[in-house]
């Protein structure tokens, strides 16, 4: 059996719907069958996603006080009053800013702008900085993609003379903070028609008011925003980031060919992958690390030259970014392996002295894809006896609200169900950890605590096309509410497997289903190699690609994970090495016990005699030497019942090449030694083996044969045939039923081919099972 320990949650789409959208859509069955498990039932639903328009956007006015906003800021822009934006240190953030900027410096604004830092200044409204604007002589201050729970500062800003106008996408509190304006799709609750806007998309529509017209320059930034800041890519979502995809590929902007370029990105195939694993980390790196302002006159910049040094000095933060994550992963990791009652924990709570409280959120992220257990990583600052950090969790623990049960030890945190941030004393940490285990024992069970894995598309290999994986793309952008699909290849057959790359860490395979085949690869499975058997059924999970070399086409599966429900065989017949077995869950058996030192020593591991396995209790086994027996063996499989056998079989002397010799053979020996009374069998044997066309281990065994009916007698190296003696059979001579039985062994076991071998298996583990 081949498993990654996920539990595997496949979807089944409605077939009807799938061909009827096939049907009326002319749409492959693949892509019908995407559309069925994004909810589209009928062809209008289907439509919405497959031909969205400009008439997805929504009038910018019906955001509640857009009139207010947009008088306010052309109030400003008449008398030249200084404008501050103050934006956010997230790739969103980034991208809000320099939206707001773009447009007011079109619209002839005095703007400035400011991001706070992340370590000096927090998230959010800061009172220092709205004071040092003050003192610059700002009269109105714009936020975005913050501010919604700025109540103090913004407070403090008013007092001080300046107007606010706040734009953001946050979660709003109970209480709103006093600015003279608020943007804000879900302020008042459900009054905007997209309530998902990231942060960017607030400021794109704030600038769309503010022109008059649709920004169609801005859909680059509000593209990267948008997916950076994982929003449902649905309704109003999807159109800007579907635009600013096209946009992306087309542009002129030097930022945007210098961020292809230290991303190694082709600008022609840019697409939501490429935003979200290759620019947004490097937005979002320069804000985790220290100052965020860089990134606003990176998508700012308009010679290539700076662009480049911009886009250089995000690369290098993100490098910067990726060894910290890497150093306290390791980190973290050694101190959960070290710690058993942690290992076992419900909740992995770890802190330590010195770790970037910027990163800890993707730490976090990271040891919950390894342990799969809800997580909090801490930074501890001894100075100020703190302890700030970032939290991830599963399904089924709803952070938030189990954070919020500990408010007497946590005076500051937030988030939603799946993250949070928080800070406390250093003090309560322990106590903290204690008590969200014991909440999270009464409420996680242990089918909760296995991942899971979720499939949604499951496709036939003759569906596999190159003309369907170009359909699929189409169907994109793929985020958040409108997910990637997982695609299952159920019930196929590794044809061919071997390791690639320079480490040999990927996997390349050929996968077969009977009728159709597929070319596979497995980015970092190359550990899958000494996992796979050939002739099982598997079932692979991954995405569908296209792979062109040469300027041909072909279709290409990505593998994500594998597993299968038979048991495997693994031929290990006439190799000498062997020590590639997986040696934790691995019995290693012999049945001969002169055969343990031997194999001890060349695998390092203690080798089990098979007399003794039914004390054992491990999912594998490794049958090391020829079984004496089909009895002993078939023994064997009833004790151990194995998820994988590696068969190696070793015998010291085969007799299945020699074979049996014939009636003839033993009449014509028994003559010659009858003729030939005291006959030297050892000073002999070779010129008679040479003379007859038998081997040296036949004569020896007819020899053996004829000595235990009686037929000879052998005193002193020296044979003699007995004169009357009774006649008898020869295949009633021990000697001859073993050999006999042995080479009918040898050819089940040792040179059977392999299917002839799993099939012979199969039947003994039919016959266990029964």
């Amino acid at each position: 059996m081949v498993s990654l320990n996920k539990k595997w949650v496949i979807q089944r789409p409605n077939e009807q719907h799938v061909q009827h959208l096939q049907e009326q859509l002319k749409l492959s069955p693949i892509a019908a069958k995407i559309l069925v498990t994004r909810g589209c039932q009928t062809v209008e639903q289907a439509q919405k996603i497959l031909t969205i328009d400009e008439n997805a956007l929504h009038d910018p006015f019906l955001l509640h006080h857009m009139d207010k906003a947009v008088a306010r800021i052309q109030q400003a822009l008449e008398v030249g009053e200084k404008i501050l934006i103050y934006g956010d240190y997230d790739a969103d953030g980034i991208t809000s800013t320099t939206v707001m900027l773009h447009t007011l410096l079109d619209l002839g604004a005095d703007v400035d702008f400011v991001i706070p830092n992340r370590f000096t200044h927090g998230y959010g409204p800061n009172e220092q900085l709205f004071r040092e604007a003050h003192a610059r002589g700002v009269q109105l201050i714009i936020t975005v993609d913050n501010g919604i729970s700025g109540i103090e500062p913004i407070r403090v800003a008013r007092e001080l003379g300046m107007d606010v106008i706040v734009t953001d996408h946050h979660e709003a509190g109970e209480t709103l903070p006093p600015a003279d304006i608020i943007i804000h799709p879900r302020v008042p609750e459900g009054h905007y028609p997209c309530a998902e806007l990231a942060g960017v998309g607030v400021a794109f529509k704030v600038a769309h008011a503010l022109y008059g017209e649709v920004p169609t320059h801005l859909y680059e930034l509000v593209a990267i925003g948008t997916i950076a800041d994982l929003v449902p890519l649905v309704d109003e979502n999807r159109y800007i980031v579907q635009q600013g995809i096209k946009y992306l590929r087309q542009s002129q902007s030097p930022w945007v060919q210098a961020f292809c370029k230290v991303a190694s990105a082709t600008q022609s195939e840019i697409n939501e992958e490429t935003i979200g694993f290759y620019f947004g980390p490097r937005l979002n790196a320069i804000g985790r690390l220290g100052d965020a302002m860089p990134g606003v006159h990176f998508m700012m910049s308009e010679d290539h030259e700076t662009a480049k040094e911009l886009a250089e000095l995000l690369n290098a933060k993100n490098t910067e970014r990726k060894q910290i994550v890497s150093t306290i992963t390791e980190e973290a990791e050694a101190m959960i392996d070290a710690d058993n009652k942690l290992k076992d924990a419900h909740v992995l709570v770890v802190a330590q002295e010195g770790w970037n409280p910027g990163v800890v959120g993707i730490v976090a992220s990271r040891l919950v894809e390894k342990y799969y257990r809800p997580t909090i990583v801490l930074s501890l600052d001894t100075e100020k006896g703190t302890a700030k950090g970032s939290a991830r969790s599963i399904e089924g623990f709803h952070l938030f609200n189990e954070l919020a049960k500990n408010r007497d030890i946590l005076p500051h945190f937030g988030g939603h169900p799946m993250a949070a941030g928080m800070t406390l004393a250093m003090e309560h940490v322990e106590l903290l950890q204690e008590r969200l285990n014991e909440q999270a024992r009464g409420c996680l069970t242990a089918e909760q605590l296995i991942p899971q894995l979720t499939i949604d598309v499951p496709v036939e290999l003759s569906e596999v096309t190159v003309e369907a994986i170009e359909e699929i793309q189409q169907l994109g952008p793929f985020g958040v509410d409108f997910p990637k699909p997982v695609f299952a290849l159920e019930q196929v057959k590794v044809s061919a497997m071997r390791k690639i790359g320079a480490g040999e860490n990927h996997l390349k395979l050929e996968l077969d289903d009977g009728y159709c085949t597929i070319d596979a690869v497995g980015f970092n499975k190359g550990y899958l190699f000494n996992e796979i058997s050939y002739g099982v059924a598997l079932s692979f999970v991954g995405d569908l690609q296209i792979n062109e070399w040469q300027n041909r086409k072909k279709p290409q599966f990505m593998v994500q994970d594998v597993q299968s429900k038979e048991w495997q065989l693994f031929d290990l017949r006439g190799k000498k090495q062997i020590s590639n077995i997986p040696q934790e869950e691995t019995l290693f058996v012999v049945f001969d016990d002169q055969l343990v030192p031997y194999f001890e020593q060349q695998l390092q591991v203690s080798v089990t005699l098979a007399e003794h396995v039914e004390r054992e209790q491990k999912s594998y086994v490794a049958v090391l030497d020829l079984p004496p027996s089909e009895e002993s063996f078939t023994k064997l499989l009833q004790a151990l019942q194995p998820q994988r056998i590696y068969a190696h079989f070793y015998t010291a002397t085969s007799h299945y090449f020699s074979g049996m010799p014939t009636r003839q053979h033993f009449s014509w020996y028994y003559s010659f030694l009858k003729k030939r009374p005291g006959f030297s069998l050892q000073q002999h044997i070779e010129p008679l083996a040479k003379h007859i066309g038998l081997n040296v281990d036949v004569i020896n065994f007819m020899t053996k044969v004829f000595f235990e009916l009686g037929f000879v007698t052998i005193e002193n190296g020296l044979t003699t045939v007995v004169e009357d003696a009774p006649k008898q059979a020869l295949e009633t001579a021990h000697v001859y039923k073993v050999r006999s039985a042995q080479i009918q062994l040898e050819q089940k076991l040792l040179y059977a081919t392999y299917s002839e071998l799993k099939q012979w298996l199969d039947s003994q583990m039919t016959q266990v099972d029964s």
